[in-house]
């Protein structure tokens, strides 16, 4: 019944916390293009892919206790923070999630600033055109976040990196 809830929760507690709702949808939503089970649909927003339902599930995961969500004043704008709660660890316990190689991903990928999965994120959402292509929709659609020509290698290498690591061959 809770098993969609169970894997955002088994991604969540692999990175340990993470901070920033945006970061999260594009960590989940990477991590479903790199085959990991997640079933969310994604659609394309201002900051690229983005998951209502990843939302909506988030949320009830902070109403059930399971999610631990602190909501902190940054500058301008509020910033939030995710964490397994006690509860939740021990509701995951009655899980058998098969996901190898999920920390490994979760974890470096929560090491990338939201700007970089932003980018990498946008990238995968439009994997199907031609890498030309993509980068006329990266500059136009992302030409506020002004990202570079060396910032797109950057991000398909990391892509490549992080492939790599689902199929555990380089650990580059």
């Amino acid at each position: 019944m809770f098993t969609e809830h169970a894997k955002v929760m088994k991604a969540l507690a692999a990175a340990g916390e993470i901070v920033g709702r945006k970061k999260l949808q594009k960590m989940i939503y990477i991590a479903k293009k790199l085959q990991f089970p997640f079933y969310e649909k994604f659609d394309f927003h201002f900051y690229g892919p983005y998951s209502e339902e990843l939302t909506c599930r988030v949320e009830e995961l902070c109403d059930l206790g399971f999610l631990h969500e602190v909501k902190e004043k940054k500058g301008g704008y509020f910033q939030y923070r995710y964490t397994l709660t006690e509860a939740g660890k021990q509701f995951l316990n009655h899980y058998e999630l098969d996901m190898p190689h999920l920390q490994e991903c979760m974890q470096d990928m929560n090491e990338q600033n939201s700007r970089f999965l932003e980018l990498v994120s946008t990238l995968l959402y439009f994997e199907h055109l031609t890498k030309e292509e993509v980068k006329e929709k990266v500059f136009l659609l992302k030409s506020k976040q002004r990202y570079t020509e060396e910032e797109i290698e950057q991000a398909y290498a990391y892509i490549e990196k992080l492939r790599a690591k689902v199929k555990n061959e380089v650990h580059a």
